[in-house]
């Protein structure tokens, strides 16, 4: 199945109000690829996670999921489709445990692989399970994010969106977070969009790339195009990210 278009989005127009966000997107994520969207702070590249979501809708293109079209399907049937999101800044349940927050990404329809299920993510993220019955309000940013990547893999996902995984955490524990996405892709196949502004570790991780600028898909290739590129070294890379 490797190769198969699973997330297709064509022409996305997004306005806040009547601010205009997103010009016209063209992205497109296959089976089994990590893609990664870079850019700057203000870019649009979040927009475009909230976008597929349908939180903001496009006002204008399409954004198609294995073969349908999602554009104008309401929020709780997208992620039913199995997408699921791990959001920038986390959005754990500050007052449930570990288990809990994990109990809350489980989609009910699959309660069947429930104890399986959190054993990978205790296998991914060993951390978690010495944390078991700490709440979450009271775990590091760096578990919190692991916690919040965990809690979306509860959902058995065939996409899993993350928005600005490694923001505002240690260059150590940015390495474990994606160490444990490239293992998710690697071992089970999984498909990932990630939304990063740490530009050279998602350029590394990544299959294929594409950088935003304004609202605009400005450049793609694989990772290691964009990661060769002068431009991208310029405007992403120069300046000590690494």
């Amino acid at each position: 199945m490797a190769g198969t278009t699973l997330l297709d989005i064509r022409g996305v127009q997004t306005y806040y109000g009547n601010i205009r966000a997103l010009n016209g997107v063209d992205v497109t994520v296959k089976q089994g690829e990590i893609v990664a969207l870079i850019g700057a702070n203000g870019a649009g590249k979040s927009t475009l996670m909230m976008t597929i979501f349908g939180a903001p809708r496009a006002r204008a293109g399409t954004i198609t999921f294995a073969g349908t079209d999602i554009t104008q399907l309401p929020t709780h049937e997208i992620a039913r489709m199995r997408i699921a999101q791990s959001p920038e800044g986390r959005r754990i349940f500050p007052r449930m445990t570990v288990m809990e927050n994990l109990q809350m990404g489980a989609s009910l329809d699959n309660l069947e692989h429930y104890d399986e299920d959190v054993e990978k993510v205790f296998t991914l993220f060993p951390r978690l399970k010495e944390r078991i019955a700490q709440r979450g309000g009271t775990l590091s940013g760096g578990e919190q994010q692991m916690l919040s990547i965990g809690r979306a893999l509860m959902a058995r996902p065939k996409l899993l969106l993350l928005d600005e995984p490694s923001l505002g955490l240690a260059p150590l524990i940015v390495k474990q977070i994606f160490d444990a996405i490239r293992e998710l892709n690697r071992t089970q196949g999984l498909t990932v969009f990630l939304v990063e502004q740490n530009a050279f570790g998602a350029l590394k991780l990544a299959t294929r790339g594409y950088v935003m600028v304004n609202g605009n898909v400005t450049m793609s290739g694989t990772g290691k195009e964009l990661l060769a590129n002068p431009e991208v070294r310029a405007a992403y890379l120069e300046g000590g990210h690494h």
